[in-house]
């Protein structure tokens, strides 16, 4: 019996790849207080996976002070200088499952709703040619929770959305991939994810393979019949 292998696997990044959120709430709470408001940990948590000018209306009824591009910019800034000077701080098991991947010729996307010059910024510190191509917040008309990035991912590989595997941290990028038809998987981690027939709930990457991967497109695959 042949292991099928998914089509394509579409990664998101901070939260799944990357531990950036630590960074994300520093620079949100550190502006919205430089307008004499407050925010909270439970206020940054309703951000999580959203897009980035979403959220600027949100900084804005916060009391933030300025347009959606310069907040966007500002709070972009603030986390790439955390990048750079303390460091990259990577998922368990995410660069592992993602080389073990390249390794075997399986197309990937990284669907970030960060900005391409911070996915960008990021990807640089992946040792191996990561990703075929990256789908960033600045570049789609509609973020998630919204199927497009996704679909725009998988149109950009050349592959069919239903035979694509998705591995998502957040509600907002959990229901993005499943409106879009693939495989989706839950590994959560700022925020809990209720467990559901949608998707498939993996506490972490840490020790997971390409086979627990195609376990789950062959699954699909059954389903597809049983219909």
């Amino acid at each position: 019996m042949t292991t099928q292998l998914p089509a394509a696997v579409l990664w998101d990044m901070d939260g799944t790849i990357v531990d950036t959120e630590p960074y994300w709430i520093s620079a949100e709470t550190d502006l919205v207080e430089s307008f004499g408001r407050t925010w909270t940990y439970e206020d940054a948590m309703t951000l999580v996976g959203a897009g980035l000018w979403e959220s600027a209306k949100v900084f804005q009824d916060h009391g933030v002070d300025m347009s959606a591009d310069a907040i966007v910019d500002h709070l972009t800034s603030r986390v790439q200088h955390r990048l750079a000077t303390d460091g990259v701080p990577f998922r368990p098991g995410a660069r592992e499952l993602l080389e073990e991947l390249r390794s075997l010729g399986v197309k990937t996307a990284l669907v970030t709703m960060s900005v391409r010059r911070m996915a960008e910024q990021v990807v640089s510190h992946i040792p191996f040619d990561a990703f075929d191509v990256l789908v960033t917040g600045d570049e789609v008309e509609h973020p998630k929770p919204h199927p497009d990035p996704y679909l725009s991912a998988a149109r950009l590989l050349g592959v069919d959305i239903t035979e694509c595997v998705a591995i998502e941290d957040s509600r907002a990028g959990l229901a993005s991939a499943i409106a879009a038809g693939t495989i989706a998987i839950a590994v959560p981690h700022a925020v809990s994810i209720e467990a559901a027939d949608t998707h498939t709930t993996w506490p972490t990457l840490a020790g997971k393979t390409t086979a627990d991967l195609a376990t789950l497109v062959a699954e699909r695959a059954h389903e597809g019949l049983s219909r």
